[in-house]
């Protein structure tokens, strides 16, 4: 990307990202699923989990996808065309900002790329460029879900925003503590984390320079790469997680745990359950557990 492509002005994110919620519910495209949440505590880390009340909305819009897709003959995709009532911004020249449609948390912004490209592909310089130019004005926690195994329902690239703090009490992300212990003692992994999985801290300056800060942390995110054995020529799943202070990387070895589905968010500490019967495994497993059985084990 040529310096002077990107289209998202200083400064406007956040407003637009109120506006065009208020447009995106008054026209129906955003459906949020409601959700009730508590706290589990496990390794000294307090972890939000959220339980879904109804999940009729999201099923619904699954079979009438499945249904174009057959009377198509294709995939469906939902970000080509994406649907204009869920447009945030132009962030520049290759990536755009919507909403997630079936969003639990409010103003979880999608990052997708304009061009059709496969989500487990190697992110790219333009793909940091525009998460830089969104946590500019967006205080918040980025994450990509490389690859089904790793927590992705869309085959289209798309880096996914949610605002800080994750949780309405505690730390701004509930394994904060552990990332703070690890950045004092100046090493590349976290040794509380009971799985494989690389760490680095990022300049919070770099939301003053997009482009400088997006070459910056492509080279940290190949080092995390061949850190955790992962070949950038050709990648398995796995998850990343950047706010402005630090990005955290952790491969994976499936999806699920039992029928509990994990995503990046989980490694930040917010696991999401879709009923009480996934509520009580959690808890019996205990959420640490859990992240330790779908990543990969440390020998």
């Amino acid at each position: 990307m040529a310096q002077g492509k990107i289209l998202l002005q200083p400064g406007t994110l956040w407003t637009s990202v109120k506006e065009q919620t208020e447009h995106a519910l008054q026209y129906g495209a955003l459906l949020s699923i409601p959700t009730e949440f508590e706290f589990v505590e496990q390794d000294n880390v307090r972890f939000l989990v959220r339980i879904l009340s109804n999940l009729n909305r999201k099923k619904a819009a699954k079979e009438k996808q499945k249904k174009q897709s057959a009377t198509s003959g294709q995939e469906f995709n939902p970000f080509l065309p994406y649907e204009k009532d869920l447009f945030v911004a132009d962030i520049s020249d290759t990536h755009v900002c919507i909403f997630n449609k079936f969003n639990v948390v409010d103003y979880h912004l999608l990052i997708i790329t304009r061009d059709f490209e496969e989500q487990e592909s190697l992110l790219t310089l333009e793909d940091f460029t525009a998460m830089w130019a969104c946590l500019a004005d967006f205080d918040g926690l980025a994450f990509y879900n490389s690859g089904k195994t790793a927590g992705a329902s869309q085959r289209h690239k798309h880096l996914q925003l949610v605002p800080l703090p994750l949780a309405p009490s505690g730390p701004q992300i509930p394994i904060e503590a552990l990332l703070t212990a690890a950045q004092f003692q100046n090493s590349n992994t976290i040794p509380k984390l009971p799985f494989v999985h690389a760490f680095t801290p990022l300049d919070p300056h770099w939301v003053q320079s997009p482009f400088a800060g997006a070459q910056a942390t492509e080279q940290l995110y190949r080092t995390l790469l061949d850190a955790v054995g992962l070949d950038a020529r050709q990648l398995g799943a796995y998850n990343l997680l950047a706010t402005r202070e630090w990005m955290l990387i952790i491969p994976r070895s499936q999806e699920h745990f039992q029928s509990i589905s994990v995503n990046s968010l989980g490694f930040a500490g917010a696991l999401l359950v879709r009923n009480a019967a996934e509520m009580e495994i959690l808890k019996a497993q205990g959420p640490m557990t859990i992240l330790k059985n779908v990543a990969v084990s440390k020998l």
